[in-house]
């Protein structure tokens, strides 16, 4: 349940004895409390996680085979050539290919080529791939299966339907036949990873993993977006996501990347095993400090003021650090609540989602995993926030400055995806303001979940403070 705390976060003390005061009339009433003064939050508990080598996890990020149908890698050679960057300093096959994708071993010995995980969670900032920071630069607003028919055509020309090479490629081809019509985004930059989900697990037994090509629940077409939240802050957090669903075995969560490309139960075991390396590997990783110059004055006169305005929900840093993984209310927040409500709304779809992952074999085999839904999104911590734009959870503010001041926040805005077109006085993308929505590169708050409207906070700061407030997060 959520409940309600005051707003400087102190635990209720027994209060010293006072003169008694003359008894009520019967027609007098409490005077209410400020409603600003009540924050309604709820701490989500802290689970063990399952620990490995941080350099086995690595390895196993990068080059790991828990991809399992594919491209046939030669098809992929062909079609798109050697990418002779190697961002990733990977070795073998795996040095030829784009960062974002792995080549595998299919269960009947083809070589495959497979998105990996990297394809959400890294990200350029002035032009460097960071592993780790969400990619703000996805372009998911077009159905992704478009040319698989094409593909298709290509691998059975070439190879033949009867072919390994065509049994190593299907799965993958049926995986992006069913998600490509179903996370189609407004914006790019907007991410649709609730909805790629719950349209693969629609497809999946719970038990086996066993895919069907007739889902198990309809899904409707309707997409809401959300922003990919660093890795770095994972180490912190008790609940995965914004809306706090992934708890207990963070391990678990991982493997969901394999259920587009999975052939067999074995495999996720195989996996599963893996995945206490790679959640290593995440913990270890550490926010990138700030590249431009700060000043240090006045990032100490922001200080006071995060810890008056911002520490009860975000946490304290440096000597003194702490992190309250609190589960903040929609009614307090105020940010747009589709992502929330899509899992506390009852119906069919909801009913099914949270049995798949809590009573199949998510939930139970081995460490389980654990969704809980809650109405309200988790304030996450800000190590490296200058880092991590666009802002709140579906990435609708530009810029630090307007999540602090919302009067400033713009309808239709839009960015050139050039990541070194940083705003270093705002803290963000530097952008521009749209009238209306132009093209996929608008990003149109009147769309529904994507409201920039809440997290008001910082309206009652004035312009000096807002200042020094936002030099002393490029500090955090």
């Amino acid at each position: 349940m959520i409940s309600s705390c005051s707003s400087d976060g102190d635990v209720p003390m027994t209060p010293n004895p006072e003169p008694e005061s003359p008894t009520p009339s019967p027609d007098s009433q409490p005077e209410p409390e400020p409603e600003e003064s009540i924050i309604e939050v709820n701490a989500i508990p802290s689970s063990p996680q399952r620990l490995g080598d941080a350099t086995v996890g690595y390895e196993y990020l990068i080059s790991g085979e828990y991809m399992s149908s594919g491209v046939p890698y030669e098809a992929y050679i062909a079609a798109n050539g050697e990418d002779d960057r190697n961002l990733l300093n990977r070795s073998g096959d795996n040095a030829k290919i784009i960062y974002d994708y792995t080549v595998a071993t299919a269960s009947n010995g083809v070589r495959v080529v497979s998105p990996n995980c990297m394809s959400c969670h890294a990200g350029f900032l002035n032009d460097e791939l960071i592993v780790g920071l969400g990619n703000h630069s996805g372009d998911f607003t077009v159905n992704r299966a478009n040319n698989i028919q094409v593909v298709s055509s290509a691998i059975s020309a070439i190879y033949g339907q009867n072919s390994d090479e065509w049994e190593a490629y299907d799965q993958f081809r049926k995986g992006i036949t069913a998600i490509g019509p179903k996370t189609i985004t407004e914006t790019r930059g907007s991410n649709p990873a609730d909805k790629i989900t719950q349209v693969l697990v629609s497809h999946r037994d719970k038990n086996t993993l066993e895919w069907s090509d007739e889902p198990f629940v309809e899904l409707d077409n309707e997409v809401i977006p959300t922003d990919v939240p660093a890795w770095w802050l994972l180490k912190k957090k008790n609940a995965m996501f914004y809306h706090g669903l992934g708890r207990k075995d963070f391990c678990k969560s991982f493997i969901g990347s394999s259920l587009l490309t999975l052939t067999e139960i074995e495999k996720a075991e195989e996996v599963d095993e893996k995945m206490p390396d790679l959640l290593a590997y995440i913990y270890n990783l550490e926010a990138p400090s700030y590249p431009y110059a700060i000043d240090a004055d006045l990032a100490a006169e922001g200080k006071p003021i995060f810890e008056e305005n911002c520490v009860k929900c975000h946490g304290s840093y440096s000597e003194d650090e702490s992190y309250p993984n609190l589960m903040v209310s929609l009614n307090t927040i105020g940010t747009d609540a589709e992502l929330s409500k899509r899992y506390t709304s009852p119906s069919e779809l909801n009913t099914y989602f949270m049995d798949w992952f809590n009573n199949g074999w998510f939930g139970t085999y081995s460490v389980p995993l654990e969704f809980l839904a809650e109405d309200g999104y988790i304030a996450p911590p800000l190590d490296g926030v200058w880092a991590t734009a666009p802002y709140f959870h579906n990435g609708s503010v530009p810029n630090i400055a307007e999540v602090l001041n919302s009067e400033d926040r713009s309808t239709y805005w839009s960015r050139n995806y050039d990541s070194s077109d940083y705003d270093d006085v705002n803290l963000g993308w530097n952008y521009t303001v749209e009238t209306s929505k132009r093209d996929k590169n608008t990003y149109d708050t009147t769309i529904k979940g994507y409201s920039n409207s809440g997290h008001t906070f910082g309206d009652i700061l004035t312009d000096t403070e807002r200042l020094a407030l936002l030099e002393y997060l490029k500090t955090l």
